[in-house]
């Protein structure tokens, strides 16, 4: 079976899975772990981010499947670590949405010059926003998404195109303040930035044929690199060591210039870019919660749908995002943007580990398994230097492992789920068990 996506559509859709909200706040991020130094950690990060998409392009092209990496965990290692990888999807879902929230948040409430408590308003109104739609069934149409991701390309274009004038090449010292392990640090927390090439294999069985989604990556990588790459160079040439100490830094980039406008249109692109990439986010993450209750790993009435829609999956994430965002609201100088991007880095860098690591059992070719081994290592690395926010997907891992160990029978229905419609029923399926279906971005 084929899908409606082409080349153009396909492109457009990978560079909204990669270019989400992190865009608005990981450049500085970047620059407070390293300093200047955090330029290294960016390059280091394309070069791997060019590893990571063809591996997942590869991977779904062979195996055009909207299951996503649970269902080529499955296939490579079996249920358990299908299990495990589910579930650190749908816990990483609150911890990010909640983290964009805020940072779109910032930006509106810089342009009101309102106080925090508005910045809490705000991000409030854009997850109700979210989960609300999610609730309702509502679907992003393909032209408001392509409208998205082209308002988002064209706001980093003007961000790069007005500041890169005004780089200063005396901002690049001390080059490495914090050293080493600053790069490091930057290198973690730039993980999110590179998180949404596995949407690539997600989309596969959408595309009208298995070959466009190569060339869909290959074309989509080329922009990102090329954005990337200028607004982490603007970032440390014009902003300097005062990027770590704003919450808003492409405002920051564009104020210079005194145009009445440039405030405000970062503004509503930012919201626009948060709702968009959360709502995908969101809708994603409820029908793993299905296929995850429907194999007894959550509790089975999350998997309870109302035509078509996962609602009860949808509350439960709902719940577990107003329960990180009340507590980032009640203890902001603990809860930061910082802290929430690194947790939700931590938990997809494990998921992308392993769909790396599947990819490297199930390619047939040779050139290609050596490809995603050597991704598959230097994510690795990356998952080794997210230090104490390894805990998470940690316990996780322990939970989820625990509780299959206990109830041998959802273990083994889950291997029989796997046996018989892993192929035509991906980790989103909503509807009856057994029955194929769709779930991808429309």
């Amino acid at each position: 079976m084929t899908g409606n996506i082409g080349v153009a559509r396909g492109t457009a859709l990978c560079i909204g899975a990669v270019l989400g909200p992190g865009v608005l706040v990981l450049p500085a991020l970047a620059v407070r772990a390293a300093g200047p130094a955090s330029l290294l950690a960016w390059a280091a990060l394309m070069a791997v981010s060019v590893l990571i998409a063809t591996s997942f392009a590869t991977l779904g092209a062979r195996y055009p499947d909207d299951g996503g990496v649970a269902t080529f965990a499955s296939r490579a290692f079996g249920t358990p670590a299908a299990a495990v990888v589910g579930c650190w999807l749908y816990a990483a879902v609150p911890v990010g949405v909640v983290a964009g929230a805020i940072a779109g948040a910032r930006y509106t409430a810089a342009v009101l010059d309102a106080s925090p408590t508005t910045v809490a308003g705000i991000s409030a109104l854009l997850l109700a926003a979210v989960y609300g739609a999610n609730l309702m069934g509502l679907r992003l149409s393909g032209r408001l998404h392509l409208a998205l991701t082209a308002a988002l390309v064209a706001l980093l274009v003007a961000v790069i195109a007005v500041a890169g004038p005004r780089v200063d090449t005396e901002r690049l010292t001390p080059f490495a303040p914090h050293g080493a392990a600053g790069v490091g640090s930057a290198a973690a927390v730039l993980f999110a930035a590179i998180c949404g090439w596995e949407a690539t294999a997600n989309l596969s069985a959408e595309f009208t044929h298995p070959r466009q989604v190569r060339r869909a990556a290959v074309a989509s990588l080329s922009v990102v690199i090329v954005l990337y790459t200028g607004l982490a160079i603007c970032t440390v040439g014009v902003l300097g060591d005062t990027a770590g100490d704003t919450p808003v830094p492409l405002i920051h980039l564009l104020g210079a210039t005194g145009k009445p406008w440039a405030t405000g249109t970062v503004a509503v692109l930012a919201v626009l870019l948060t709702f968009g990439a959360s709502f995908t986010f969101v809708a994603a993450g409820a029908r793993a919660g299905v296929s995850l209750a429907r194999h007894h790993v959550l509790p089975s009435r999350i998997a309870v749908a109302r035509q078509g829609v996962p609602w009860r999956s949808v509350a439960v994430q709902a719940a577990a995002g107003a329960v990180v965002a009340v507590i980032a609201a009640v203890a902001p100088g603990i809860v930061t943007v910082d802290l929430l991007v690194r947790m939700f880095a931590a938990l997809l860098a494990c998921v992308t580990v392993v769909g790396l690591a599947a990819a490297v059992r199930l390619l047939p070719v040779a050139r290609w398994r050596v490809s995603a081994a050597v991704a598959a290592l230097a994510v690795a690395v990356i998952v080794a230097l997210s230090g104490p926010f390894l805990l998470a997907p940690a316990a996780i891992a322990v939970v989820v492992l625990a509780r299959l160990h206990r109830s041998p029978s959802p273990a083994a229905a889950m291997r029989a789920a796997a046996r018989g419609i892993d192929r035509r029923a991906p980790v989103g399926d909503v509807r009856a068990p057994g029955t194929a279906a769709k779930v991808g971005i429309r």
